[in-house]
């Protein structure tokens, strides 16, 4: 092929991507479908799976940027080898809780999207302790058979941390998984597997931490002669045990200890808590 031929196939193969870019971007589902070849495979090898044309319209739908708060945006420029082009791009999920990373060979057959590589992997603010970085990069499989996508893990953190926030489960002291699972929509492995792998926290642990961060928030409107005790029942602890543990991993030191060096002064360390 000639230097003038090869230029024209790469000039072809960047316009069509910069259109299904677009599509995408702006949200628009019907025009990246039609951009798809006939014989496309689309490769998601965060869940190790390979789509064809009659899957990809819920696959894409169910992917697609959701409100003005998700925004799609590249990382580096577009780069094309003959034709098959290149690029990268980041989707800020609701919030800006979670961050959706993923590179992409995109390669163009007869005008229209033949084939789609996709290495994807879900940045999460640390919340709740939380760990940040690769979401379960290793685990495809599990991935594949709960059938989450990076941006579904990511909009399902975002899901469970605003339920939290707004309901309150872990108020009951037997909030469970297969509560908040029903009240969130998801199934509970997949909750599961979200809490396990891509936080790094048990259920039970990321309840625990909810209800320290409402006792902690109580403490800061409390009256000086209120017991930590109290508030910690009331808060969903069901073992003081638990609660002390819970303290310790979250502020590095005992209640009395937090107590002393809190603006409330030494009145409250005697009356609030055990001795150490």
């Amino acid at each position: 092929m000639s230097l003038r031929a090869e230029q024209a196939v790469a000039a072809h193969t960047r316009a069509v991507v910069e259109r299904y870019h677009l599509a995408w971007k702006q949200r628009r589902l019907e025009d990246i479908l039609t951009l798809y070849h006939p014989e496309v495979s689309y490769h998601d090898f965060l869940q190790n799976r390979v789509f064809r044309l009659a899957e990809l319209h819920d696959y894409v739908q169910a992917s697609l940027p959701q409100g003005e708060a998700e925004r799609l945006e590249h990382v580096d420029r577009i780069r094309v080898d003959g034709d098959t082009a290149f690029i990268q791009y980041q989707l800020v999920l609701r919030g800006g809780l979670a961050s959706f990373q993923s590179s992409e060979a995109i390669t163009v057959r007869d005008g229209l999207i033949w084939q789609v590589r996709e290495y994807a992997t879900l940045q999460y603010a640390s919340q709740h302790g939380a760990r940040q970085g690769d979401a379960a990069a290793s685990a495809s499989n599990p991935l594949q058979k709960l059938g989450l996508s990076a941006r579904q893990l990511g909009r399902m953190a975002e899901d469970l941390h605003s339920y939290f926030h707004r309901r309150q489960p872990y108020l009951q002291a037997d909030c469970t998984l297969a509560a908040v699972a029903t009240a969130t929509g998801y199934s509970r492995n997949q909750l599961s597997y979200l809490l396990n792998q891509v936080l790094g926290l048990s259920f039970y642990r990321y309840v625990n931490q909810a209800r320290l961060q409402h006792l902690l928030g109580q403490l800061a409107a409390a009256d000086s002669t209120a017991r930590m005790e109290e508030l910690a029942f009331a808060a969903g602890f069901n073992s003081l045990s638990v609660f002390y543990r819970c303290f310790r991993q979250h502020t590095g030191q005992s209640p009395a200890a937090w107590l002393r060096r809190s603006p409330r002064g030494s009145a409250a360390t005697t009356e609030a808590v055990r001795p150490d």
